[in-house]
């Protein structure tokens, strides 16, 4: 449990979260997330990372139990957490393949967003509840993978889109049946590595110059509401109707 590298092929490196049930990150799982994913990219040796996850579901955001728990200590820190692991897919000094199965919440639409590559199974779905968790956030990263004004719906009212969806707006490469997912999510980092290493760095880099959107500021804006709403106890009050209203089972945002 917690996060794990590997490197399967000269080039690749694996970077794999696994928190179960869900993979609603705790506060100390966002940072180590941020932790190997930079890691990884500092290596000479590699030339593309893949994000994946273990079990039913790439990532259902944090750890609401433990913000309950906690309070506002674990705010703060899934907060900055959660800022770091964004931020360290979109600086990561090469490019970001992200695998995503099943549901795909909260954060890790923030990871998603943020990465350079999207392979996705039949079963995955994106989506940001954050309304319904008493929290604001990442629509900094769900703007990255639709259009303006399906993410401001999508926003307000807290629905999903399919793997096939996203794929029909282009931010989403390919879409496989889930057994074919590592597979397919290696075989286009293994395309991406077979371009000189050097040359990749500074085409990230290159990329992220042009990018119209500072995606680190524009993210701890939207946080700046997350802190409003938890000072003025309104978070609270949304945040303690989780798991009473019978929607799907996740245990994150």
């Amino acid at each position: 449990m917690g996060v794990s590298c590997s490197s399967p092929e000269k080039g690749i490196s694996v970077v794999t979260v696994d928190f179960p049930p869900v993979n609603a990150l705790p506060v100390r799982g966002w940072f180590a997330l941020a932790d190997a994913v930079r890691g990884a990219g500092r290596d000479p040796g590699t030339r593309c990372v893949v994000l994946a996850a273990e079990g039913r579901g790439f990532n259902a955001g944090v750890d609401i139990k433990e913000i309950q728990a906690a309070g506002q200590e674990a705010l703060i820190g899934a907060n900055q957490g959660c800022a770091e692991a964004f931020a360290a897919v979109y600086e990561c000094g090469t490019p970001v393949v992200a695998a995503v199965q099943g549901f795909c919440l909260g954060g890790g639409i923030g990871l998603v967003g943020n990465a350079d590559a999207v392979v996705a199974s039949e079963d995955a779905f994106f989506g940001l509840p954050e309304l319904d968790r008493g929290a604001l956030g990442a629509a900094t990263h769900l703007a990255r993978l639709v259009p303006q004004h399906l993410m401001r719906t999508l926003y307000y009212t807290g629905r999903t889109l399919s793997a096939a969806e996203l794929h029909a707006h282009g931010s989403v490469w390919r879409v496989v049946p889930r057994a074919e997912l590592p597979g397919a999510a290696l075989g286009l980092a293994r395309e991406i590595a077979a371009k000189d290493g050097r040359l990749l760095r500074m085409a990230k880099a290159a990329i992220n110059g042009i990018d119209p959107v500072d995606v680190r500021r524009s993210y701890r804006f939207e946080q700046g509401f997350t802190f409003e709403a938890g000072l003025s106890g309104l978070a609270g009050r949304v945040r303690d109707t989780f798991g009473k209203q019978g929607k799907q089972g996740e245990e994150g945002a």
